[in-house]
């Protein structure tokens, strides 16, 4: 079975030992573990190309090949150029473009060209002289990832004069290399979640996927298969249309490319910032995007472009709309509906439905609103409070005896108890009078208000003004005045004592 074609690196060493060294066949086979009839068949080669010792500057593995291994000579060499494996790769990061796409259209503009299988593996070869950041290949506009920087930088309150230290939040897109940076107070939801808001703003758009670390803030479960995403992370992607995709723990190379961009924000942004003094997180952030727009504009050597040229080729046609709105952020909690149809948020309590007492329910909680739902449906919404131990409550929430109850204050308690008799009204005057509240009165007032419906408002008010005298303060005092017929020998003094009723009298209210 023939040896295959021996890789560059070795044939070079064999001319050298050849031309450069001048040993002999048999030598050369020796020295590199080759056959005697290989080596001779390379410097066949070489002698066929007049190739010397040491090679022309400049020439690179693939012209190399092409001289020792030419084209059959019925094809002239002018018709089978190599490709542009730069041209190649930008393509590749096009949507729906592929290698075989890319050999079809290099085959019609040269139809002698090269075939298939050496088109994709001088293509890999190419991909592996370069960059590692470039060994992975993204679609314009797939995927931007996302993660903090391990260094800090200081930003000092000018009221205090404490150090605070600030975090960087570094952004990447897949295709174009393009990176965002901001600094932010710390890693928590609230300025993760406001740092992708930005982010999205600064690019025009928003890509399909966003590939950020493990981090609380995105995934409250790191999972390599069904990652549990925080819910407020997960409303905001549903927000802008966009998927998350966490990366797999432990697998940084799942997110190369933010790893890079972090590096190289920390070398390009921090290094340079390291002397200067901020005493604001706005000035501070003004001072990263002039670096960090100079670093987009920068060109990058293997791609001979700038990322800002990259990102305006390949990505930002490939975005997503932004919404019409910004996402407001906002925080979920789960929770149990007390027995008192009130759920807490931010040590205030809101009302639901009472038929949804013990039952779990989520709170939203977003800027000056609290709702609440159930199983995916809304349920109540609330102004948010903004003291403590407060209670906000809807009467529609309440069961209709509460509801009732509720309504009363102390004036409509007077009111209802003067239609039935003034000694009825003093009783409840009194009774609320003796409690530190007047609403710790209301259940005596409204047992009382309610005798009416067994017995005549005459009744009643003597038994009230019985109850007055001695110093009854409840209603069974009353309902045992009543019962007993007490309220009746009260009602004859009470009788004796009115005066003379006549139309030719004109009575004391005729001198008033």
């Amino acid at each position: 079975m023939p040896t295959g074609r021996l890789n560059m690196r070795r044939i070079r060493d064999v001319l050298r030992l050849k031309f450069g060294q001048e040993l002999s066949e048999r030598d050369i086979a020796v020295s590199l573990g080759l056959g005697k009839g290989s080596v001779g068949a390379y410097i066949a080669r070489a002698r066929r190309a007049e190739l010397t010792w040491p090679l022309p500057e400049g020439l690179d593995d693939d012209s190399l090949e092409l001289l020792l291994f030419p084209a059959s000579p019925t094809v002239p060499d002018p018709d089978r150029p190599v490709p542009d494996w730069l041209m190649i790769d930008r393509e590749l990061r096009r949507p729906g473009v592929t290698r075989m796409l890319l050999w079809e259209e290099y085959r019609a503009a040269h139809p002698e060209g090269f075939a298939y299988t050496w088109f994709c593996t001088h293509y890999e070869a190419w991909k592996g002289r370069v960059r590692p950041t470039m060994r992975q290949t993204h679609v314009g506009g797939e995927k931007v990832f996302v993660d903090f920087a391990g260094d800090t930088i200081d930003v000092i309150d000018p009221a205090t004069g404490e150090v605070l230290a600030q975090k960087l939040f570094v952004a990447a897109m897949g295709a174009s290399n393009f990176i965002y940076a901001e600094a932010v107070a710390s890693e928590g939801l609230e300025d993760w979640i406001g740092a992708h808001v930005r982010m999205f703003t600064f690019l025009g758009g928003v890509p399909l996927v966003v590939v950020p670390d493990n981090l609380k803030s995105a995934v409250i479960k790191a999972d390599r298969f069904d990652p549990g995403l925080n819910r407020s992370y997960a409303e905001m992607a549903a927000h802008y249309g966009t998927a998350i995709l966490p990366a797999r723990p432990r697998k940084p190379r799942d997110k190369a490319k933010v790893e890079v961009a972090v590096q190289v924000a920390q070398r390009w942004i921090l290094a340079r910032l390291r002397n200067h003094q901020f005493f604001s997180l706005a000035d501070l952030n003004a001072a990263i995007r002039r670096l960090l727009d100079e670093l987009n504009m920068r060109i990058m050597r293997g791609y001979g472009a700038s990322r800002a040229d990259l990102f305006a080729t390949l990505d930002r046609s490939q975005l997503q709309p932004l919404p019409d709105a910004p996402y407001a952020f906002a925080r979920w909690k789960r929770a149990r509906v007390a027995p008192d149809y009130h759920v807490e948020a931010d040590s205030s309590w809101y009302s639901v439905p009472f038929g949804l007492i013990r039952q779990e329910v989520d709170v939203r909680i977003c800027g000056a609103v609290v709702e609440i739902f159930h199983k995916g449906q809304r349920v109540a919404s609330h102004p948010r409070c903004p003291g403590r131990r407060s209670h906000v409550t809807v009467p529609e929430h309440m069961p209709s005896a509460h509801r009732r109850y509720a309504e009363w204050t102390p004036a409509r308690m007077l009111a209802h108890a003067r239609k039935i008799g003034p000694a009825v009204a003093a009783f409840c005057e009194v009774v609320m009078a003796d409690r530190p509240h007047p609403e710790q009165g209301f259940r005596t007032c409204l047992g009382v208000l309610s005798l009416a419906k067994s017995y005549d408002a005459v009744r009643i008010d003597a038994a009230c003004q019985r109850g007055l005298s001695i110093r009854a303060r409840s209603v069974a005092s009353i309902r045992s005045i009543l019962k007993s017929g007490l309220d009746r020998a009260f009602l004859e003094e009470t009788a004796e004592e009115l005066p003379l009723q006549h139309n030719n009298i004109r009575g004391q209210g005729y001198y008033h």
